[in-house]
């Protein structure tokens, strides 16, 4: 269904910004702000939902990412 809704031009400014700097499109930005607001997107419990499911990624992947970041700069660019 679709809805239209008037803005004032300085909150289309912002919803704009921030849409762009997420890579969605406005009209997704306000479905998501209407669905948290409602009470049909938790995002604790997603996030629940997604640590519940066991691990993810490699536990020491922060400990060590300077040094591997450095070897994989070097890497490209050897001097």
């Amino acid at each position: 269904m679709a809805v239209s809704v008037r803005l004032d031009p300085v909150i289309e400014a912002k919803l704009a910004q921030q849409a762009n700097l997420l890579g969605i499109t406005k009209s997704d930005f306000i479905k998501d702000a209407i669905e948290r607001v409602l009470g049909m997107k938790n995002p604790a419990a997603l996030l629940r939902e997604v640590r519940s499911n066991g691990k993810l990624g490699r536990r020491d992947a922060s400990a060590d990412v300077s040094r591997l970041m450095k070897a994989k700069l070097r890497a490209q660019r050897p001097d």
